[in-house]
């Protein structure tokens, strides 16, 4: 465990770094024995930079209010009751079709599983 200097954490904290501390005293000195400063500080940034992004990532989705939040299209039920195409579905999943700058529409009668909730 790398030691850390109270001060240090302080103003870690202080600048809102909570990630970048619990990654700095979280490394295992047996594994990044002979590592250089850089090699040790990317892995730092590295960790640090995962938990930002799932934390964003987890506070997003909470604003977005989605009916369900932990929805996973490999779970998804009855595809083929459906009429739903796997490949389809798949390559939806990619997201893809944002960065063509493509929309989507789901279409069908009313309670015939548009939301997922049948």
């Amino acid at each position: 465990m790398t030691s850390i200097d109270t001060e240090t954490k302080r103003k870690l904290r202080e600048m809102g770094a909570m990630a970048l501390l619990e990654a700095l005293e979280a490394q295992d000195e047996d594994l990044t024995m002979g590592m250089s400063f850089d090699e040790r500080l990317r892995l730092v940034v590295d960790e640090a930079h995962s938990v930002f992004n799932h934390a964003k990532i987890e506070g997003l989705i909470r604003r977005a209010g989605l009916r369900y939040p932990a929805a996973d299209l490999r779970q998804l039920d009855r595809v083929d009751e459906r009429g739903l195409d796997r490949n389809v579905i798949a390559q939806l999943g990619t997201c893809s079709f944002i960065e063509r700058g493509q929309n989507v529409v789901f279409q069908g009668f009313t309670g015939s599983g548009k939301s997922g909730s049948s």
